[in-house]
């Protein structure tokens, strides 16, 4: 069974630093794709980056390009999210989910399209507050 399990969120102040981890267990393959995601209070959930475990590469959404790296421990099955210069809107629930196809390029329409991805961990939160 597959299993996502975010971690690492918690209350920094504008400018802080955080580092999330997305530990997965249960795939049958070592290709596929971790997305971060985020859900502020009411609004919808967005992607945020995304990494291909097959070739390692990445993307960003423009607003968290040059502040946020996503990063990869194959031999941890650990999808890391270094975020930096935090602001007070990047607060929200983030969560981790998979894409199954193995080669798939991490792009935009992949990350908005929240339908393609299978399995979603349950979020941490995150609040950039002074």
């Amino acid at each position: 069974q597959v299993q996502l399990v975010e971690s690492g969120g918690g209350l920094v102040q504008p400018g802080g630093s955080l580092r999330l981890s997305c530990a997965a267990s249960g795939f049958t393959s070592d290709h596929y794709v971790i997305g971060w995601f985020r859900q502020a209070p009411g609004k919808e959930r967005e992607g945020v980056s995304c990494v291909s475990n097959y070739d390692g590469s990445t993307y960003y959404v423009d607003s968290v390009k040059g502040r946020f790296t996503i990063s990869r421990d194959n031999a941890k099955n650990t999808v890391y999210l270094q975020m930096n210069s935090l602001k007070p809107e990047d607060t929200a629930v983030y969560y981790c989910a998979t894409h199954s196809d193995p080669f798939a390029r991490p792009d935009e329409p992949l990350l908005r399209l929240l339908r393609l991805w299978d399995y979603w961990g349950q979020g941490t939160q995150v609040t950039v507050s002074s």
